[in-house]
């Protein structure tokens, strides 16, 4: 039973079921006059204008493909995660920068504020949203530079702030995020659609939320630059901001119930249970039992691994004991604090510590064929080009052979150089798409 090219298959089923392509063919329809969004009728005569602005790592795919249905009735559109900046086909590209805002980012997020402000209650507004769209669209609140937006962002994910925490702070330092984009556009009707990289499709926090209500505070935001321990370093302009959110001297973000979401549909056209569910039956072609163990890990990575090596070793047993082939699956976001200086993204160090976990714990593994592997659906592991990494027995080989030790490059969050080292990384390139990070665990009789 070759295990990696089940992998590999395994993944590519993943990615394709969520290809922008896919979901807008799945999700959409046009006949005549009328648009189809799920179970939902939009009559396109209803409406003066139509406006689209799509951001997010599938910006691009997922504008292309809607464009095919309503290019006759577009009058403008802001495109956010292309190659280069050009203004094509009504629409206006920008190659926003992720995940920390750039210039482009600031352009793509005032031309985007500035098309919802100039609706009215006769348009309709398309939003297309995926992952990465909160670097992708940036309009720092008044007080607020770029530069600052870009420390404090860094800042947090260097400190191991999870998304939810991350975005409560974007929100409170944004002009369009936590439904400011919504408040804008009202009275048009907005419609978003939306391809999740958050767990539980949770769209407040989707892209930080430019068109829904935001349950958090600036009160909480501070706390999570308490709870980080990057209060003392961040910008001051950051915490004026949010100490003045807290005094009630700047307005809060948009919260439910409020007017301006009279007019506002989400649908969620493609997630990271879909990816799951698409490489499980293509895993199950080959005659392995498939279990998808969940969709929402997060947490530090390296503290996952220890727990999935014990539910490994577990399966081992069974495997070795009935002659029985397991495949386990399993999605979300996992986070990293780093501490060391080396190079590497969470799925990468995630791979790295199941390796360390299980060299501690060779002889429970003896018995049996195994592959551990790990990627971002996006295609871009952290700061690396890499998607992720793999492992098999042959990886605990090659480091005894190379006189490598594992925990040295863990310790100072050098797994992508590990993997350079002893082969392993995963390249995907861009996918154009994003529903978070797949974890997939093969374990079979051995010689099978």
């Amino acid at each position: 039973m070759n295990l990696k090219e089940i992998a590999q298959l395994a993944g590519k089923a993943a990615l394709s079921s969520v290809s922008p392509q896919r979901l807008i063919k799945e999700n959409l329809r046009r006949e005549g006059r009328y648009l189809f969004i799920g179970g939902d009728r939009i009559d396109l005569d209803k409406f003066e204008r139509i406006n689209l602005i799509s951001f997010g790592k599938a910006g691009k795919p997922l504008a292309e493909n809607v464009l095919a249905l309503i290019e006759d009735k577009l009058q403008a559109g802001v495109v956010t995660g292309t190659e280069q900046y050009e203004i094509k086909d009504k629409l206006s590209f920008y190659p926003a920068a992720h995940p920390l805002p750039d210039a482009w980012s600031l352009e793509a997020g005032k031309k985007a504020y500035e098309l919802a402000l100039s609706s009215s209650e006769r348009d309709l507004l398309l939003v297309l949203i995926s992952g990465g769209g909160s670097a992708h669209l940036c309009l720092p609140d008044e007080g607020l530079t770029l530069e600052d937006k870009r420390a404090i962002t860094e800042l947090l994910l260097k400190a191991g702030a999870d998304i939810k925490e991350l975005n409560t702070v974007r929100k409170h330092l944004s002009r369009i995020k936590g439904g400011r984009l919504a408040k804008a556009a009202w009275p048009a009707k907005v419609v978003n659609l939306v391809v999740s990289d958050v767990i539980g499709n949770d769209l407040e926090n989707i892209a930080s939320g430019p068109t829904w209500w935001d349950s958090s505070t600036y009160a909480q935001a501070l706390a999570v630059l308490e709870r980080t321990g990057i209060m003392g370093i961040c910008p001051e302009s950051v915490k004026k901001i949010l100490t003045e959110g807290t005094q009630g001297w700047r307005e809060e973000t948009v919260k439910k119930g409020d007017k301006v979401l009279k007019n506002v549909n989400s649908f969620i056209i493609g997630d990271n249970l879909k990816a799951l569910y698409a490489a499980k039956e293509e895993v199950r072609k080959f005659g392995l039992e498939t279990i998808i163990l969940t969709s929402t890990d997060s947490g530090e990575a390296r503290e996952a691994a220890r727990k999935y090596v014990q539910q490994l070793l577990e399966f081992g047993r069974k495997v070795q004991q009935e002659r029985r082939a397991f495949c386990l699956l399993a999605g979300g976001e996992l986070t990293v604090t780093v501490r060391g200086s080396g190079k590497g993204g969470r799925n990468t160090e995630f791979v790295l510590a199941c390796l360390v976990e299980i060299s501690r714990q060779w002889e429970n593994f003896k018995g049996c064929d195994w592959l551990v592997m790990s990627l971002a659906t996006d295609g871009r592991d952290g700061p690396t080009d890499a998607a992720g990494a793999w492992i098999a027995p042959e990886s605990l080989e090659k480091i005894r052979a190379k006189n490598i030790l594992a925990e040295d490059f863990l310790k100072n969050n050098d797994s992508y150089r590990f993997f350079q080292e002893i082969g392993g990384l995963l390249f995907t390139g861009p996918t154009g798409t994003n529903v978070m990070d797949l974890r997939l665990f093969l374990l079979a009789p051995k010689g099978t």
